[in-house]
């Protein structure tokens, strides 16, 4: 499939009325679980489409060049209205979060495991024992809560169980920034790799930011403050992996195309014929987008697509399934690794006097203020154990404990052992 080479629709005959606005919403007690979780990343990557655009424009000068990027945008936001009326009114803010990090977690294991470029895999495997901790912890949030299994809610396709810490992933902001790919000798799949996780973890991030001051429960708040912050330490990390040297109307091009590649994915690979046939819609109006695009980088740069993307064919659809394999195995060999700069070492190995342990000594100063810990001890106190889902023990020996929760391995040098 090569989206450049399909008829593309004049923009005007994409408006949409309120009424082609206004999916039905999918049932949540009868979705499947990666129809759930694709909606997430549609919506999310729709978001970060009309952010990009909006960043484009404070720095373009042109006002036709303006005109069309607010036409382009406007197109997005109708996208992103009708991806994101897909979630139910009943679906609560912990139930889709769930979803958020069910997605986190199966997403990132599925780029790192496509991933050719060593670099950015291990950037994909360090943030994703992060993601795979938080699913843990809001799980555990939920059935101190509601007394709901949130095992339900991934269909036990994605295990709940202790990865590295939350306490642990709190680091220097300067330990968050990487080496950035270049696009022109990185892989079709590194760039979009790069682009739709960056878009993710943005759209998670954001997430958190907005509703941590709705949930009903004062530590369910602090929860939602504190993976918060951690979300913004992904998104640096995945953010800085970006190519710095194309121009604002390469982005708009490469930003196009991710879309179109995942909608195609999304339309190859769902479950329900009826959201099936919405991402069929949303992926030919995504098509004449990224016929915009490439207009207007012919128009204000004189360049053609194919400079840009020499091969717009797309790689294999992006799949969303179980892989609970794959995450035991990074989860047993890096668990006690850490950030250091441009690079990852295991913590073992810091300068006792590293950055690292300078801010945990002053936003974890103490440990039962760090409400990702103390939820895990909440709920083994009233429950005598803390909630999980496992299909074996934990592949981590210090994590396998139900009435401790485990507050140094990957955060203090020797506790491993």
């Amino acid at each position: 499939m090569n989206p450049f080479e399909l008829s593309a629709k004049k923009p005007e005959a994409l408006i949409m009325n309120w009424r082609q606005l206004t999916p039905l919403p999918y049932d949540k007690n009868t979705v499947d679980p990666y129809t759930r979780t694709r909606v997430i990343l549609m919506n999310g990557t729709e978001f970060e489409a009309v952010w990009y655009s909006h960043q484009f424009s404070l720095h373009a000068g042109d006002n036709e060049l303006l005109r069309q990027l607010a036409l382009l945008r406007r197109l997005e936001q109708q996208q992103q209205k009708l991806v994101a009326a897909l979630k139910p009114a009943d679906e609560t803010i912990l139930e889709h979060t769930i979803g958020y990090e069910q997605l986190a977690v199966d997403l990132t294991a599925m780029l790192a495991q496509r991933e050719d470029n060593p670099y950015v895999k291990q950037a994909l495997d360090f943030a994703l024992l992060e993601d795979f901790d938080h699913l843990y912890r809001y799980a555990d949030l939920m059935e101190f809560d509601d007394r709901q299994h949130a095992e339900a809610l991934v269909g036990r396709y994605t295990e709940i169980m202790p990865g590295r810490p939350t306490i642990a992933h709190h680091r220097h902001p300067y330990d968050s920034i990487k080496f950035h790919i270049q696009n022109r000798m990185a892989s079709p799949m590194t760039q979009l790799c790069v682009g739709i996780i960056t878009a993710a973890e943005q759209q998670t991030m954001n997430y958190y930011m907005n509703v941590a001051g709705f949930y009903p429960t004062a530590w369910g708040r602090k929860l939602y403050r504190e993976i918060g912050m951690v979300e913004e330490q992904h998104v640096s990390q995945y953010g800085s992996l970006m190519d710095t040297d194309q121009t604002w109307l390469e982005g708009l091009l490469n930003h196009q195309y991710a879309e179109c590649y995942l909608y195609w994915s999304a339309m190859e690979t769902e479950s329900d014929p009826r959201l099936k046939g919405i991402w069929a819609q949303l992926f030919d109006q995504e098509v004449s987008h990224l016929h915009m695009a490439a207009e207007l980088l012919e128009t204000y740069e004189g360049r053609e697509a194919a400079q840009v993307i020499p091969d717009g064919a797309f790689p294999e659809p992006l799949r969303l399934t179980s892989n609970i394999a794959y995450v035991r195995s990074i989860l047993g060999s890096t668990v006690c690794d850490t950030a250091l700069r441009e690079d990852w070492t295991n913590v073992r190995d810091l300068n006792p006097n590293a950055d690292f342990f300078k801010y945990q000594g002053i936003v974890n100063a103490d440990v039962n203020d760090v409400e990702s810990h103390a939820i895990i001890e909440k709920t083994i106190a009233r429950d005598g154990a803390d909630y999980r889902f496992e299909t074996a023990p934990n592949p981590v020996p210090a994590l396998r404990s139900h009435t401790g929760d485990n507050a140094e391995i990957g955060r203090t040098q020797g506790a491993e052992r």
